[in-house]
């Protein structure tokens, strides 16, 4: 087994959410008050410079954890790409839906999601092409997370795992 460092950051935000399959409450709209955990390792730190003896400094992977899950998710609802249903009721009432959601599907099928404020009521809508379960969404922000904590460590750290709590007991992790 291989000695390595390892430093973690927690950020929270709200979010609601439905898993439109799902065969029990799950299916209704509902919230959560999501805790989001990136671990990150590196085998050895930060040699000179502004990060001397870190991993990665903790400012920098919670401006990346702030702009890539809490900007476009806080307060905002995430959204299966297939469930028109919840889709239809974000859709501004001066657009047509199908053109709307032709946008949404061109950006998600270019960046893997859409972050959406061009919506009813001005909310924010994270629109997904998968059931935005917290198993999902933890590969998701990992994915999304993982190039950016190389880059911030200059190349020493790796995100080795992303946690998202959904509850305060239940939780999953994507990680390598």
């Amino acid at each position: 087994m291989s000695s390595h460092y390892v430093v973690t950051r927690r950020i929270g935000i709200d979010a609601g959410h439905r898993i439109r399959l799902h065969g029990s409450k799950c299916r209704h709209v509902h919230g959560h008050r999501y805790e989001v955990e990136a671990t990150c390792r590196a085998d050895h730190l930060h040699r000179e410079g502004e990060q001397t003896g870190m991993v990665l400094d903790f400012g920098f992977l919670k401006e990346e954890m702030l702009r890539v899950i809490d900007a476009p998710c806080d307060h905002g609802f995430i959204a299966e790409l297939a469930d028109e249903g919840v889709l239809e009721m974000f859709s501004p009432p001066e657009m047509a839906f199908g053109d709307w959601l032709t946008d949404i599907q061109a950006a998600v099928a270019a960046d893997g999601f859409a972050a959406v404020t061009d919506c009813r009521l001005d909310s924010k809508l994270y629109v997904v092409p998968f059931p935005p379960t917290a198993e999902a969404l933890a590969r998701h922000w990992f994915e999304r997370l993982a190039p950016l904590v190389r880059q911030r460590s200059d190349g020493v750290g790796d995100l080795m795992r992303l946690r998202v709590w959904e509850t305060p007991n239940c939780w999953a992790e994507w990680g390598v």
